[in-house]
């Protein structure tokens, strides 16, 4: 549900202050746990450290986020991958191509190099 026009968007005012007279060139990393913040016009060009949890993940605002929140780009939950039987088989399987790959490579540069 989107707030009413007549509330407008909500800017955390901590983090305003904290951009606040200065240039996006010359600051570094601004730290913020306000995930909730709408990304506004003044923000664009800035590095904020947006807090998802655990740690302070950086996000580079550009222009296209302006009207988003900060913490839709700094997801809370990791994905690590799927696993299972089949999976095994398909990384092991890579991984010998991977090997198979790098002794011809290693063969065909002993046989140019003996010539």
């Amino acid at each position: 549900m989107s707030r009413s026009l007549k509330k407008g968007p909500y800017v955390d005012v901590r983090v305003l202050k904290k951009i606040e007279g200065k240039k996006p060139e010359d600051t570094e990393v601004i730290k913020t746990w306000s995930r909730s913040c709408v990304i506004s016009p003044e923000m664009v060009g800035f590095t904020f450290g947006v807090h998802n949890g655990k740690d302070h993940i950086e996000v580079l605002v550009s222009e296209d986020m302006v009207g988003h929140r900060l913490g839709e780009f700094s997801p809370t939950r990791k994905f690590i991958k799927h696993g299972g039987k089949m999976q095994k088989e398909l990384e092991a399987k890579k991984k010998e191509e991977e090997i198979n790959q790098a002794k011809a490579a290693k063969t065909a540069a002993e046989n140019t190099s003996g010539k």
